[in-house]
């Protein structure tokens, strides 16, 4: 029976039409977070002081739709079927992201940037190597400072955005094995552990004593992306609290109607996402107040934001947007970034450029990579998925 049940492909359940729309308005401001990030050495100097939440907020919108989709699922899916399912539908874009980030990979390197970075390393770069790290991508292997070809030695050197598919993907293996099977109670007592674990990280706490000198990422999410002890602890605690809020969330139906649901989300979205950096109120040492802000996002406005998605209605061209949106969000978060080192290798070799033509700059690269992530979708992904869907399920 189980065997059977992997062999079949269960048609897709009703989309969330809104949480759809969400993902992808989040993922456009985290383009234009990347592409703007290079002109400030702080949070507190960047355009958009707290994008970087919106990977959370993708963690939680992933919880409630794997929840929503797979929870009543098992007894005609199966294991087998589940990791079908999500292999069609997340793979696809992971192996796509590092040829496009290798595409572009020896027109990005450049030897001086604000705050001390840089991609000396691309110059030096063997072509088999690109090929051997583009190969390890490809495959959601990680790497770390021994197989740096940039010079940030990030996760994933051709596609930094990839690390959060890192634990994306340990995510969804978890809820395959155990995690269907927890009670309501059981998540609650995981969402209340990972509550706990997002206020060490935001407000600095440093419980288990592992954080050191965090720079500039002290009272924020930043990190997650980079393969040491520190990062897998943070990329854990910003993944446990959403994931599992989310899912808890879905089990118990949780909605809010209004009217105009997705504009008062998107709304509300932007504000939080793109509010300045808060300054003031120390508290051991570090600023506490921005970390403050950044914990009430995440555990109280997140939550109500997916509730009010998930229980509003939209309709006519709202709900064609919402549709585009959602379908664009992977896509478009997944290529990005190589843009965001094309810009920032522009940005040191003109340093002297007027303001409206680092803008300039800007707008033309963020059009690039809605460009490129529209016709992936369309003539990569989709038929792909599609294919795929046709070999493995006969």
């Amino acid at each position: 029976m189980q065997h059977q049940s992997t062999s079949v492909y269960l048609e897709s359940k009703p989309r969330y039409e809104i949480l759809d729309g969400l993902r992808g308005v989040a993922a456009m401001l985290v383009v234009g977070y990347h592409l703007f990030m290079a002109y400030g050495s702080h949070r507190s100097e960047m355009p958009f002081a707290h994008v970087a939440m919106a990977v959370d907020f993708f963690f939680m919108l992933s919880g409630y739709v794997i929840g929503y989709a797979y929870d009543d699922r098992w007894d005609r899916m199966g294991i087998g079927g589940f990791f079908k399912r999500r292999l069609v539908r997340l793979h696809p874009m992971v192996i796509m992201s590092m040829v496009v980030g290798m595409c572009i990979f020896y027109f990005t390197g450049y030897d001086t940037l604000i705050g001390g970075h840089t991609s000396h390393l691309v110059d030096e770069t063997p072509w088999y190597m690109l090929l051997f790290i583009a190969f390890l991508g490809m495959l959601l292997i990680p790497t770390g400072k021994a197989l740096d070809i940039r010079g940030w030695a990030e996760t994933y050197n051709l596609n930094p955005a990839v690390w959060t598919l890192f634990f994306e993907y340990i995510a969804n293996i978890l809820y395959a094995l155990f995690i269907r099977r927890f009670s309501n109670r059981v998540l609650m007592v995981l969402v209340a552990i990972g509550a706990f674990l997002t206020l060490d990280m935001t407000l600095n706490l440093d419980v288990f004593g592992i954080f050191g000198e965090r720079g500039a990422n002290c009272n924020s999410v930043g990190g997650g992306y980079y393969l040491t002890g520190l990062h897998l602890y943070i990329g854990f605690a910003r993944l446990i609290f959403p994931f599992f809020c989310g899912l808890l969330l879905s089990r118990m139906k949780a909605g809010i109607r209004v009217k105009g649901g997705f504009w008062v989300c998107v709304t509300i979205l932007v504000v939080l996402l793109m509010m300045p950096y808060v300054p003031g109120g120390e508290i051991g040492q570090v600023n506490c107040m921005d970390g403050v802000y950044y914990s009430l996002v995440i555990l109280v406005a997140f939550p109500i934001i997916v509730s009010l998605g998930a229980g509003s209605e939209v309709s006519g061209r709202s709900r064609s947007f919402c549709r585009w949106l959602g379908d664009m969000s992977y896509p478009l978060y997944m290529t990005h970034m190589p843009f965001h080192f094309l810009q920032v290798k522009w940005m040191t070799e003109h340093p002297d450029a007027p303001l409206s033509t680092h803008i300039f700059i800007g707008i033309i690269l963020f059009c690039c990579a809605l460009f490129l992530a529209y016709a992936l979708l369309k003539l990569y992904d989709e038929p792909v998925r599609a294919w795929l869907r046709r070999k493995l399920w006969k």
